[in-house]
């Protein structure tokens, strides 16, 4: 009689064991730096730079998965980022602020390993960790600070696998850090040279992304 009544009709009981499937995904994502500062002064200025709130972007892209056993798959997921970041510089001494628009269209290629718990019923919590590529496609020059084209990195992350009659719905949850130096030191671009002192300002900076997507497999 319990069993009866925990076992309910599996949908779709054979789909993980398919060598290959696809789907799709769409999401938000929040864009963040982690800046490290110089404090060299600059003809007596010393400025620093932070991202004081973060502003939700959209996120789409599609879905390959390939299955290695009944627990662990590798997946590619590529997908666009359309987001931006602000920044607010600061001057030390005077307390005068400066604020600036980043906007950064990324183009990702995450590959990961996908581990997955036993199925209950219609539902497969799952954990994953990869890598990614990025190129950033709406960088524009001109801008106080510029980040550079490339981008990698690792990523972890959650997620649950929701069986309905003709699909799987799985929310996820990752954490992408950047292991690059993506701060483009070299700025030719600018036509304003006082503009430099805010690029001047930072020695590195390295990328992060929380990205919540809807998954359709």
């Amino acid at each position: 009689m319990l069993t009866a009544q925990t076992e309910r009709v599996k949908n779709q009981p054979y789909v993980d064991m398919k060598l290959y499937h696809f789907g799709f995904h769409i999401g938000f994502h929040s864009q963040d730096l982690l800046l490290t500062h110089n404090g060299i002064p600059v003809n007596g200025e010393t400025w620093f730079a932070e991202i004081p709130s973060y502003s939700p972007g959209f996120s789409v892209g599609v879905i390959g998965d390939m299955y290695m056993n009944p627990y662990f798959s590798l997946r590619v997921t590529p997908t666009i980022h359309f987001g931006d970041k602000s920044f607010v510089f600061k001057e030390k001494g005077t307390g005068e602020e400066f604020k600036a628009n980043v906007r950064s269209n990324y183009v990702t290629l995450p590959v990961d390993i996908k581990y997955s718990a036993l199925r209950l019923n219609n539902y497969r919590p799952y954990l994953l960790a990869g890598a990614y590529g990025a190129l950033d496609i709406g960088r524009k020059k001109g801008n106080p600070l510029l980040l550079k084209g490339m981008d990698y990195g690792i990523e972890f992350g959650i997620g649950c696998d929701v069986y309905l009659p003709f699909f799987k719905f799985c929310p996820e949850l990752k954490f992408c850090f950047g292991l690059a130096d993506v701060l483009e030191k070299d700025r030719p671009d600018l036509v304003d040279r006082d503009m430099v002192k805010y690029s001047d300002a930072l020695s590195k900076a390295t990328s992060r992304m929380v990205v919540l997507t809807f998954n359709f497999e």
